[in-house]
Formats: C-alpha cells, structure tokens, sequence
C-alpha cells in the first residue's frame, strides 16, 4: 500500500452508506446525502485513510439527517455476550501451554466483531471461531520479537478497537501483566462513538480498568489518527515504548507511523486478505519497527 487511502476503501465506504440509509428518510433527503457524500469521497486526499472519510461522512449525515448511525445496543448487547464467556475463555487460557498466545488468539477472534468492516457480525460465526481458537493464525518470528519487547520494556500502550472484542483483550491484557509484571500498561478508547468502537462507556462496562489505565483519545475517528490526539493521548502515545494494536482500522491509520508497533487484527475485507496473502479471517501479527 502505496498511499494510505485505497481504492478498495472508496467502493466500500460507498456501499455501506448506501446499504444503510435511514428507511424512514425522504427521498429528497436521500438524494442531497448521497451527492454531499460523493462530493467528499471525491475530494479525499490519498495521504488521509478511510477512517477519517468515515467521520466525515458521518458528519455530512448527521446534518442531512438529524441523527446518527447508532450502534450502542449493539455494543452493549456484545460487551454482555461476552462477559458471559469471560470466566470460561479465562480457564481455557490458563491451562494453556502458552497462555500468551493462547489469550492472543482469543482476541484475534474478537476483531470479528467488527461493524464497520462486516456486512453482518453473525453469532454463530463468532462461535465457530471461538471454539477453532487455534486455527487460522499466521504469527511467526513476529511473536518472539512482541515477547521480547514486552519483557525488556517499561511502558506498553494498547490501542483498543471494538465492543465485545475488548473483553477478549482484557484477558489478553490480564496475561500480558502477570507474564511481564515490570511493564506499565496504559489503553487508548474512542473520545466519542464511531460505529462500535470501544469508548469509556464501554471500557468501564467490562471492567477494563481493572487490568489497565484508560484514557480516551479525544476524537471519533476509528483506529488511531495522530494529527487529531488529545495532547493528554499524545503525550501517552509518545512516551510508549512498545505498543500493541488491535483492527484493521488502526492498521490503515498507523502503518506508517515510525513507532515499534504491533498490529494485530483478522483479515476480513478483501483488501487486508490480498495484501497479506491470506484467506478471510486469518489472523496476523504485524510488526512495524523504527526505521
């Protein structure tokens, strides 16, 4: 990937706008969204991602609209379903023979519960995926070089993704202290909802400050878009030493970052799966290092 905005991205963002317009809206109402939303798909920079598209977007059709794409049932109704498998997925992990990739695993499988990229999050897919934890993950020497960073560094900061899935990274969160007990660990959340993206509603909902320090970002864009920060996210972002990152969409926003960095995510639209070379939801581990 050549620049950070696709082609693949446009399409996609098209589609999915155009699949969920409001029922209820008049038709005149329809048509003004959809040309402002062209407009601005097409006076998009290739050196911006999708991401910040999506929350222009969102803009022009809370203006047209009068209302949001509101995802909060989803995400609670998600963050319940899995506080539910909490305990059990716990157990699986430590009895594992590594906890560590075991608990890796697992929250791979939760970056499918992704609103944004998936047409539909289907439970009984999440469920085959839940039970095949093991299968379908692509690691390698990138896994020593994330557990040799994370013992010999002082300060690991998450980057949290979706609903539901950031219980599946608090277990993951939980490993990572008791196996590197001398590392501080701090997460970044939404500052305002995007889609399904965990905010601090849903952080305290599932008890992830128990595990980690949370702050917010400060803005509403998915991933993780440096120029928009908090001065409080960015002084967290800048003083990391090793940071782990979960979704595609932190991928398309930090790829090019600089920082040593860990994505960690399931390729589940076309372009991820061409890119890596892999089949849809493989997971993968992605290290990029300071050049």
């Amino acid at each position: 990937m050549s620049t950070l905005l696709r082609s693949e991205c446009i399409q996609c963002l098209a589609e999915k706008q155009m699949r969920e317009l409001p029922e209820n809206a008049k038709e005149e109402q329809k048509l003004v969204f959809l040309q402002r939303m062209f407009e601005t798909l097409a006076k998009a920079s290739p050196e911006i991602c999708a991401p910040v598209l999506v929350r222009d977007i969102m803009k022009v059709y809370t203006e047209v609209f009068g209302e949001t794409q509101d995802y909060s049932g989803e995400k609670s109704y998600f963050n319940q379903l899995m506080l539910t498998k909490e305990q059990a997925i716990r157990e699986q992990i430590h009895s594992a023979e590594d906890p560590l990739l075991k608990a890796m695993q697992y929250s791979m499988v939760g970056n499918y519960i992704d609103f944004s990229a998936m047409r539909q999050v289907e439970e009984t897919h999440l469920e085959e995926l839940l039970k095949n934890v093991e299968q379908n993950f692509i690691l390698g020497e990138q896994y020593e070089s994330l557990k040799r960073d994370l013992g010999s560094k002082q300060n690991l900061l998450f980057l949290a993704d979706n609903a539901g899935e950031i219980v599946l990274d608090k277990l993951l969160l939980e490993v990572i202290r008791e196996t590197y007990p001398q590392l501080q660990v701090k997460v970044l959340v939404k500052g305002y909802p995007v889609s399904n993206d965990v905010t601090m509603e849903d952080a305290l909902e599932i008890g992830l400050q128990k595990v980690a320090e949370v702050y917010d970002n400060g803005n509403g864009i998915a991933g993780t878009w440096l120029p928009e920060l908090s001065p409080q996210a960015k002084a967290i972002w800048e003083e990391a030493e090793v940071i782990l990152s979960k979704g595609q969409a932190n991928y398309e926003t930090l790829r090019l970052c600089n920082r040593n960095i860990y994505f960690l995510f399931l390729c589940k639209c076309k372009m991820f799966c061409e890119s890596f070379h892999v089949s849809p939801y493989t997971g993968v581990l992605v290290h990029r290092g300071v050049e």
